[in-house]
């Protein structure tokens, strides 16, 4: 057992070694991009299936609630959470709209849309990206290998070099990290002076 936990700590020590090399320029292009967004007081949409559907919460709240340092709360929807519209929309129109349908109501240009598949090939994430790039939303694919079908349709393609599912997982939890990171950095509020905010009582 101990043979296993050392193999796969190695083997995510690699990946987060290459994940570091290969994809350096396209992480910061990637946070500017949702910076930008966000900075502009538009949302980011954040959608994927499984593991990846919590993925995309996570990034999601860390964006609404706080990360490292105190600021406004930012515009960002996890697309995966509401069993009402997922299940409306399966049963209507297909599962493989479930992210596409939401977007086309809820997405307008100047968005940007972020879909999370490890296999680069998840048909309602590929179609989420497609119908915001549609829209004029810029998009974000975070995938695995060589991105499959996501990467003709993400304008910023982070690739993960892993086959491995487990692997693609791990480092994608890496990456929103640093993405909210980046994001605090460009738009926390500068700390506040002891005094600021005390009310200021009337003498007497």
């Amino acid at each position: 057992m101990i043979d296993l936990v050392r193999e796969r700590l190695d083997d995510a020590r690699e990946t987060v070694g290459e994940t570091a090399d290969r994809l350096g320029s396209a992480i910061v292009a990637a946070a500017e991009l949702v910076i930008g967004t966000l900075g502009q007081g538009r949302c980011v949409f954040v959608f994927g299936n499984g593991g990846s559907a919590a993925d995309a919460q996570h990034l999601s709240c860390e964006l609404v609630g706080r990360f490292l340092k105190d600021r406004r709360p930012l515009r960002a929807e996890a697309l995966s959470t509401d069993t009402s519209v997922l299940t409306a929309i399966g049963n209507d129109f297909g599962f493989s709209e479930i992210f596409a349908r939401q977007l086309e109501g809820k997405g307008r240009p100047g968005d940007t849309a972020i879909g999370l598949s490890p296999s680069g090939a998840s048909a309602n994430v590929v179609k989420g990206l497609a119908c915001a790039r549609r829209l004029g939303l810029s998009t974000i694919a975070v995938t695995g290998q060589d991105g499959g079908d996501c990467s003709e349709v993400a304008d910023i393609l982070l690739n993960v070099p892993s086959r491995s599912t487990p692997r693609i997982q791990e480092v994608t939890t890496i990456l929103c990290h640093i993405l909210c990171e980046m994001v605090d950095n460009a738009l926390a509020e500068p700390p506040r002076s002891a005094d600021e905010g005390r009310l200021s009582l009337p003498s007497g």
